[in-house]
Order: structure tokens, then C-alpha cells, then sequence
């Protein structure tokens, strides 16, 4: 039996393929700015990885781009500008002030605006104390004196 699990751990293992860079770049600074440019691109197909730790062959492709764009020259504002027109501003993950996006960048603020507005509200009313008018206070006391003779 124990032979068996074996087996059966080793050939899952070596089923677990993964996808290798080999892409030669011309300097080591080019290799370092392609990989932190991939880092800021969002893999279309995972939606919550980046270029570089997805193993989806899309993100593969995705990032060789990516790569042979640093190699000819081309800035990162380029780079994002052609992945943005091609997958829109999903494969970023800090998208432009537009529009579009407005409602995205300020859901938080007014969450947290709304939020204090309503701890305020509590607390103000919780620390607001209640006055009784002098009929409330007459038919208080008569009510505590009665309960008095009776025990």
C-alpha cells in the first residue's frame, strides 16, 4: 500500500509541469524592467495574478511579449498602452482616473465618509440624555411613592 501512495505522489509530482522563461535579454537592466512591467499587468485569463506568477499559456505569451517589447526599446508607457488597447484597463492593476473608473476609485472614500457619518449619528444620539417633562417627572415620583407602600 505504501508503495502505491508513493507511486502515486511521484507521478503527481512530475505531472505538475511548469512553463520556463528562457528568453535572453540584451542586459540585465532590460531583464530587470520587463520583469518588474510584468509584474504590473494583470494575467487575463487568472484575473488575480500577474504576468510573471501566472502559468496560464496565455500569460506565458503575454510575457514573452512583454519581453521582446523591452528588448526593441520600447518604454513601459508604451508597453502598458498596447496591453491596455488590447484587454482594455483590467490588465492593470492601478487603471486611470477616467471616467469609466471614477465610481471604482471613489467606492472606498464614501464608504469610509459614510461609515463615520454614521458612528457619528450613533454616538451622538447614545450620549444624548433623554430629559423627562415635569408631568413624566410628577407621575414618576407618584409611581415610585406607590411602589414604596406597597412593600
Amino acid at each position: 500500500m505504501k508503495r502505491i501512495i508513493l507511486l502515486l505522489f511521484t507521478i503527481c509530482s512530475l505531472a505538475q509541469a511548469e512553463i520556463v522563461d528562457t528568453f535572453q535579454f540584451h542586459s540585465p537592466e532590460a531583464q530587470q524592467r520587463a520583469i518588474a512591467l510584468a509584474k504590473t499587468l494583470r494575467c487575463p485569463q487568472c484575473q488575480n495574478q500577474n504576468l510573471v506568477e501566472s502559468n496560464a499559456a496565455v500569460a506565458y505569451d503575454l510575457r514573452l511579449e512583454v519581453y521582446q517589447m523591452v528588448n526593441q526599446g520600447k518604454s513601459n508607457d508604451e508597453i502598458i498602452a498596447i496591453m491596455t488597447d488590447r484587454f482594455g484597463n483590467f490588465v492593470r492593476y492601478d487603471p486611470p482616473f477616467t471616467t469609466n473608473t471614477y465610481f471604482l476609485w471613489l467606492l472606498p472614500l464614501f464608504g469610509v465618509i459614510l461609515a463615520l457619518v454614521c458612528s457619528g449619528f450613533y454616538l451622538y444620539n447614545r450620549k444624548q440624555t433623554r430629559h423627562l417633562s415635569m408631568q413624566q417627572q410628577q407621575q414618576l415620583q407618584a409611581f415610585l411613592k406607590q411602589q414604596d407602600h406597597h412593600d
